[in-house]
């Protein structure tokens, strides 16, 4: 029978699925309005152009878009991110499904198996987990030392 990795196992739960049954018992429980800040649902009603774009389609099949994003979409990237004098060209943007496949990429693309991650206490990141790459997890104390602007680099290593 198959077994649930060490890396599996020493995954932290994710602090806002560790919130969806709060919320479901508050909603339960009634009375009480829930806002829901998390996985990027959007709190403003969608476009109605967008909506009627939807409705209107004529298609008896929804493909996958390419992998690489759909060109105008990343074209448009491209102006918006002039307004920041950020220079980019579409073939340097890659467009994913959301932010956490973006930071894994990310993650994916800068580090080695190995390395080191510094990950804030009490901030539990499973994204983080899925690299081959180390957490390490600061003390409580980070913070404190920090802002005094105390040494932290006992906590680093070559690695970090």
């Amino acid at each position: 029978m198959p077994e649930i990795s060490r890396r599996g196992i020493q995954m932290p739960a994710s602090p806002i699925r560790k919130l969806a049954p709060l919320s479901d018992a508050a909603k339960a429980r009634g009375g009480v309005k829930v806002y829901h800040l998390n996985i990027g649902q959007p709190d403003l009603p969608s476009p109605v152009s967008a909506l009627d774009a939807i409705r209107e389609i004529d298609r008896t099949t929804l493909e996958y878009s390419p992998s690489d994003g759909y060109r105008f979409y990343r074209e448009n990237l491209v102006t918006y991110y002039k307004k920041f004098d950020i220079d980019l060209l579409p073939e340097e943007i890659i467009v994913t499904a959301g932010g956490s496949e973006a930071v894994l990429y990310a993650f994916m693309a800068c580090l080695n198996p190995g390395d080191e991650i510094i990950v804030p206490p009490n901030r539990p990141m499973p994204t983080i987990w899925l690299l081959p790459s180390l957490p390490v997890q600061l003390s409580a104390q980070f913070p404190l030392l920090w802002k005094l602007g105390l040494p932290f680099l006992p906590y680093l290593s070559s690695r970090s």
